[in-house]
């Protein structure tokens, strides 16, 4: 069985809300894969509760399973045999049935399937918890779902019937690099690394590496293999919430191959200008692009943004698995790979390796002691690339070179910094910090007036 990994806030607020003298009404939700059934079972683990699965069938039969749930958590076989079409009357049935000295713990997952099929149950629990729950002290219901859309403008919205009555609310998000790490505790720093490029935080993708077998080995079996559990992961994923998935894909595909403008992803994807801005919306909202602006102490201008991948599986699928489909099925995963993916992969580590120390500047700042707000992002221009800027409120600001490939001359990778340090736009005459991360060890050259990081430092508690 493979061991629980993470979550420890997630499962002390659930905890402290069950044994809370209150009712209380907490909403999860997150992207699909992102362990939040995972979540809801372990807290469940020695409670006893409801779980319900929302699907794709009639309200009636779900509502059956529903009774039929209950029957057996409250070991209440008659349950099973009500006659009833309604949400109204089973869940009076299952809370009239549980011990009056326990509280009860239902839990809808998958929440948006149910509500579907049966699109008067939001009204129906917003009803039995303004009458009966709320002042009962005696309930604790979770609302579980994976469509972030429906999530945040059916139960969170203000047109929601539920709006206002959450007691807490989770919105689980991927792993972080460092809890990333913990799936593959027999990996070295650099392939726990590689695996975080290509999988992200996300649990289910990261159970499928396994440290048994090389990062390539992972790569071609879970991932080039058609009948690998990754294969069609993405468009599985993307099919399910999305229409017109070619428009989509001809965006992701545009993206992933370094287009980044709107003007660039229109004349690569095919897709006019204004039609553009509704595609990438979307992706927007779904997480899996971002907006990106250089970061400066002045306000974001329109124009200069850019567009990248926000999910390291759909990164990697776009750029080498989509792309080289038909050469996968007639060549075989072993020749594609050679001929085609490794060849890039070098370039791809190094990309990802400026977003794994753009996240773990903020960690730096806690180890150092750094008591001052700030933002962390990037910076470019015509003629400059900044792989990291740290914009602090303390009249600090830090730039840094991220440097994935081998370190040949330290001394020169710093002249590259300081190069570019002026021409970063610093209007408010901040004091500039200079900062070079590296894969490997700290160069013994390396120079008191910048501060180097090896991978081993990103990784250190």
């Amino acid at each position: 069985m493979d061991r629980f990994i993470g979550r420890r806030r997630e499962l002390e607020l659930l905890e402290q809300a069950f044994r809370s003298p209150r009712s209380s009404f907490v909403p999860i939700y997150g992207r699909r894969r992102v362990g939040k059934s995972e979540l809801i079972l372990r807290f469940m683990q020695e409670k006893a509760g409801v779980y319900f699965l929302g699907k794709r069938a009639p309200a009636a039969l779900q509502i059956r399973e529903f009774l039929a749930e209950a029957s057996v958590s409250l070991r209440e076989p008659l349950l099973a045999d009500i006659a009833s079409d309604e949400w109204s009357r089973a869940l009076s049935a299952v809370v009239a049935n549980w011990p009056a000295n326990h509280k009860i713990l239902l839990v809808f997952d998958e929440i948006q399937w149910t509500a579907a099929a049966s699109p008067e149950l939001l009204s129906v629990l917003q009803e039995k918890w303004d009458r009966e729950w709320k002042r009962s002290g005696n309930v604790m219901l979770i609302l579980c779902g994976s469509f972030i859309g429906f999530m945040e403008r059916e139960l969170l919205g203000r047109r929601s019937p539920l709006f206002g009555r959450r007691t807490a609310q989770i919105f689980l998000r991927p792993f972080a690099y460092r809890e990333a790490a913990q799936f593959h505790p027999g990996y070295s720093l650099v392939d726990r690394a590689k695996a975080y490029f290509i999988c992200g935080g996300v649990p289910l993708y990261l159970r499928f590496f396994s440290q048994s077998s090389s990062i390539e080995s992972n790569i071609l079996r879970q991932l080039l293999d058609e009948y690998a559990p990754l294969y069609r992961e993405p468009d599985f994923l993307l099919r399910e919430e999305l229409r017109e998935v070619e428009n989509y894909y001809a965006v992701l595909v545009a993206v992933a191959q370094g287009h980044v403008t709107p003007r660039a992803i229109s004349r690569t994807s095919g897709i006019e200008t204004r039609s553009l801005h509704y595609y990438l919306q979307q992706l927007v909202e779904l997480g899996y692009l971002r907006r990106r602006y250089p970061l400066t102490s002045g306000k974001p201008m329109a124009r200069n943004v850019r567009f990248g991948l926000d999910d390291p599986l759909l990164t990697f699928w776009f750029r080498f698995v989509f792309p080289n489909t038909s050469q996968l099925l007639h060549s075989g995963a072993d020749r594609t790979y050679r001929n085609r993916i490794r060849p890039a992969l070098d370039g791809f580590w190094g990309e990802c390796f400026e977003r794994l120390c753009r996240e773990a500047l903020p960690h730096l700042y806690v180890r150092e002691g750094v008591a001052a707000s700030f933002e962390v992002g990037e910076y470019w221009s015509r003629t400059t690339q900044i792989d990291i800027v740290g914009l602090r409120d303390d009249g600090w600001t830090d730039l840094g070179e991220c440097k994935w490939a081998a370190v040949r001359s330290a001394s020169g990778l710093e002249r590259e910094l300081d190069g570019k340090v002026k021409e970063y736009p610093n209007k408010r005459n901040a004091t500039i910090g200079r900062r070079i991360f590296v894969r490997g060890k700290v160069p013994k050259t390396a120079s008191e007036f910048f501060r180097w990081y090896g991978l081993e430092d990103l990784y250190e508690s």
